[in-house]
């Protein structure tokens, strides 16, 4: 499944890239964020990988992050991997005519299982209202300072 989001954060293209490219700043805008371990690499580096631990109630999940593509201000490639999926996603970033920066996400989710294969054909929405729920509030933290680390 492929599919691409869009989202305006009416911040300048180089105070979004700051905000962006800050390992300590994916809690305050990834919901159930509770860890991160950098694997090696250079931290958010090209080929670095970071063991990133969410928290969704009762529910744990690790996912383990590789940067494939740096070429900031412009473009983050990375790749997310679970034991039940893989997520291959591109982000393009660019200013735009009123000074603000447009942020454009390509995501191809990999199913890695028959569970999963099923869930990408029932509910295809979910994971795009996932991606859209995480650029919101990275749009949220950006603009205006609202952190979800202790939600």
């Amino acid at each position: 499944m492929v599919y691409i989001t869009e989202i305006q954060v009416n911040v300048p293209l180089e105070t979004f890239i700051k905000k962006m490219d800050r390992v300590e700043n994916k809690r305050h805008w990834q919901k159930g964020l509770v860890a991160s371990e950098h694997i090696s690499g250079d931290i958010g580096q090209l080929g670095a990988k970071m063991k990133l631990i969410y928290k969704f109630g009762s529910r744990k999940m690790t996912i383990v992050e590789t940067i494939t593509k740096r070429n900031l201000p412009h473009e983050l490639y990375a790749n997310y991997t679970t034991k039940t999926m893989h997520n291959v996603q591109e982000n393009y970033f660019e200013r735009t005519t009123n000074g603000f920066t447009k942020w454009t996400s390509k995501n191809k989710f990999l199913p890695l299982n028959l569970v999963m294969r099923v869930m990408l054909y029932l509910s295809p929405s979910l994971f795009k209202k996932q991606s859209l729920t995480y650029m919101r509030d990275f749009k949220n933290f950006a603009e205006n300072g609202i952190s979800l680390a202790n939600a």
